[in-house]
């Protein structure tokens, strides 16, 4: 006898079926060919230029082999080997100061009830628009022999000299350059806190000090190993801070910058590059090492923490904060006066004569506008290029070395220091011929074509600026459910339509930050760029030094002003006109 039971058959599943039976499909190839091609590009702009760098730091200046010999000069020149002791000492300095504040700051922001919040959250960030060599300009108006403070507001204060010529003032300067990089990422750090944990220490009859101690600081140890890595590294390599008001002072960036430009010593200038990149190197592995320990501490349950009214500690804190913020407005005010200003300290009255750059080197406003173009062209094609590479890094299919590879080389460039990136290429892109090592073979360059041309300096502001905008992408990727490229892909919808039409989408206000800081950063960027520029494209980071180089302080200072007033017009234009475009792509999130 028959069953009437009908039988039930499980149709094998879409999304994961077994590995015998995957089927590669030509998206599948497609996707893999833009990978390999996305990894290949990352060597290229990446690790290949690092050996014909290095390798040059083992030749003298006619090109001849002569081994560790420009190691034994650099290490045995008292003078040469004083900047690495200089650099270091200075780095640590900057980091220690950088950290600590932004520390206390950030607390502020997150964890009182000080008023005004919002308003010391954008001043905090001010410091992010305005080029180093202008927070080094800014000092000297205020510090130098000249400045406001030094002779006590022209003789109706009591005078103070801090000798800004030395450690301090770049020590001054890496600080302001430093701490809004550093406040970034300690926000964040201090936000993500479950409030359970200080309803317990309170409940345990705990102190503030001792919550603080075995609660707090724990919980942001990893941002603050972060805080740390990133001001180290910026502070460690910056050129701009020291060239001003570095005096006699020598550090390693400055001493490339002396042997490439002022001797024309490439060998020597290489040899300098890999003692600037050794310590950010191990910064970086250190950092990475770290991070991998990293556990998540706070979990689907957590409570946000609302932090309650305290009277001491919030004024405090006000004061605190205002004193910080007030003086990284002053150094940008006294920027902007001391280029509207005839002659100073002589004559005080307005005139916009300083920004009639005519009559000094540079290149006026021609340089000015190749800046704006350049940082235009770096923001578009940096942050597609970023994008598609998180893309199929994250959401790839197979090949899991390879997203590895590609993930690993997407990382590196945030341990180059911006000289060495910007010397390297000049080794890399500038020879027609490439010498492969210990062989009489040679192979031609198909890439020195774009040496000397507008795209060299986006090529190297892309990569330069790769690694934060990177994680920036691939975090916004990991929150977009997986199950969007799978049902996608059980309907047979091909993954550049499911890209196009879902994820920049839901992507897009991350897309928008990672242009607005290519944007930003490719403005204001000097040590990148100052090795590669041509003579017909001169650059307004660039004219600032060769200003400030010629004694035109006043000129720098406009030109400083221009490039800060852009950059902030620039993000409040940027967020006024994407206000709409933002709502439009993510209509559903109001469904």
């Amino acid at each position: 006898m028959t069953s009437t039971t009908p039988r039930r058959f499980r149709l094998p599943s879409l999304i994961a079926l077994p590995k015998r039976q995957q089927i590669v499909t030509g998206e599948d190839w497609l996707m893999r060919l833009l990978l390999a091609l996305g990894t290949l590009w990352l060597l290229v702009g990446v690790v290949l230029p690092l050996f014909p760098m290095i390798g040059r730091s083992f030749r003298d200046t006619n090109g001849n082999w002569i081994g560790l010999a420009n190691y034994v000069k650099y290490l045995t020149t008292p003078a040469l080997a004083a900047s690495f002791t200089n650099s270091l000492f200075v780095a640590l300095a900057s980091t220690f100061f950088s950290v600590l504040l932004a520390f206390v700051y950030a607390y502020a922001l997150t964890r009182t009830q000080m008023p005004a919040k919002p308003v010391f959250r954008v001043l905090g960030m001010l410091p992010l628009y305005i080029p180093p060599l202008a927070h080094a300009i800014g000092l000297i108006y205020l510090f130098g022999n000249k400045g406001l403070v030094t002779t006590g507001f022209f003789g109706l204060l009591p005078q103070w000299d801090i000798n800004l010529y030395g450690p301090v003032g770049i020590i001054i300067g890496e600080v302001l350059y430093c701490f809004p990089q550093a406040l970034v990422i300690l926000i964040t750090a201090l936000s993500l806190t479950d409030a359970r944990l200080y309803e317990a220490a309170e409940v345990l009859g705990s102190s503030s000090l001792k919550t603080f101690l075995t609660v707090t600081l724990p919980s942001i140890k990893y941002g603050l190993i972060s805080a740390v890595f990133v001001c180290f590294t910026l502070a460690f390599t910056d050129f701009g801070v020291p060239k001003v008001v570095g005096g006699n002072y020598n550090v390693l960036a400055t001493d490339i910058y002396k042997q490439v430009i002022g001797q024309q010593n490439f060998s020597m200038g290489a040899t300098i590059s890999v003692f600037l990149l050794v310590p950010t190197v191990i910064a970086f592995i250190v950092d990475r090492i770290i991070q991998r320990r990293q556990t998540a501490l706070v979990s689907a349950k957590a409570v946000p923490l609302q932090p309650k009214p305290n009277l001491l500690l919030d004024r405090a804190m006000f004061v605190f904060c205002s004193l910080l913020a007030g003086f990284a407005l002053a150094v940008l005010l006294v920027i902007i006066l001391a280029s509207l200003v005839q002659v100073w300290p002589y004559n005080l009255s307005l005139s916009l004569q300083n920004y009639n750059f005519s009559t000094v080197g540079g290149g006026g406003y021609g340089a000015f506008w190749n800046s704006i173009r350049m940082s235009v062209y770096t923001a578009i094609f940096g942050t597609a290029a970023v994008f598609t590479g998180a893309y199929l890094v994250e959401k790839g299919k197979g090949v899991r070395w390879l997203r590895s590879i590609n993930y690993f080389l997407s990382t590196i460039p945030l341990a180059l220091p911006g000289l060495v990136l910007g010397l390297a290429y000049v080794f890399f892109f500038n020879n027609r011929i490439w010498w492969i090592p210990f062989t009489q073979v040679a192979i031609y360059n198909p890439l020195s074509f774009i040496y000397g041309t507008m795209a060299i300096l986006v090529l190297c502001n892309i990569i330069h600026f790769y690694t934060v905008c990177f994680l920036t992408a691939n975090t916004a990727l990991k929150q977009i459910d997986p199950e969007f490229e799978a049902v996608s892909a059980s309907m047979r919808v091909p993954f550049y339509k499911t890209f196009w039409r879902v994820t920049v989408p839901l992507s897009l206000p991350a897309i928008l930050e990672i242009g607005i800081y290519f944007f930003v950063n490719a403005m204001i960027t000097i040590s990148a760029i100052v090795f590669l520029y041509p003579a017909n494209l001169p650059l307004a980071a660039v004219a600032i030094v060769n200003m400030d180089d010629a004694g035109d302080t006043a000129a720098a200072a406009a030109m400083s002003t221009l490039v800060v007033l852009t950059s902030i017009g620039v993000r409040i234009l940027y967020w006024f006109f994407t206000k709409g475009l933002q709502q439009r792509a993510q209509a559903w999130l109001q469904r």
